[in-house]
């Protein structure tokens, strides 16, 4: 599984690429820009897919990323790519332990939380998802399918 998977919990907009996948948004928060919905709606389904296959791992694929989008944002939105304000921990990126954040949000749904073993069996993209699907200003309706997806519960 790969930097572009895109998850079945995604379907709904997967083919069309409306709304930013998870596997973008992974990258956004790597290169610590803000992008909006309307300025995702403003590429075209090319710049879409190019930002998806993009890699964004090592310092350099990072700026990489980080130039072509704040040019595409320019390009397409004329506006300047804004950046986060308080990029989060990149807490994906640790297998050995659940975030309690994800321990938390999945008792608070009267769901079981991962176990530290199929944490650490999970990819980062997968751990990253869970992560994404905590947080109070996202869509948590997905949390219960992805963990479905991923095969913990």
């Amino acid at each position: 599984m790969s930097d572009e998977q895109l998850f079945a919990f995604e379907s709904d907009f997967v083919a069309s690429l409306r709304c930013i996948p998870m596997a973008v948004r992974m990258k956004l928060d790597r290169v610590a820009i803000k992008l909006t919905l309307r300025q995702w709606s403003r590429f075209t389904l090319d710049d879409r897919q190019q930002l998806l296959r993009t890699p964004c791992r090592t310092h350099r694929e990072i700026g990489d990323y980080r130039r072509l989008l704040v040019e595409l944002v320019a390009c397409r939105a004329g506006e300047v790519a804004g950046a986060l304000t308080n990029p989060p921990e990149p807490l994906w990126e640790q297998s050995d332990s659940v975030p309690e954040i994800v321990a938390i949000h999945a008792r608070s749904i009267k769901a079981s939380p991962p176990a530290p073993a199929q944490w650490s069996g999970l990819t980062e993209l997968q751990r990253f998802a869970l992560l994404k699907l905590t947080r109070d200003n996202h869509d948590n309706v997905n949390f219960v399918p992805a963990m479905r997806e991923f095969g913990i519960i």
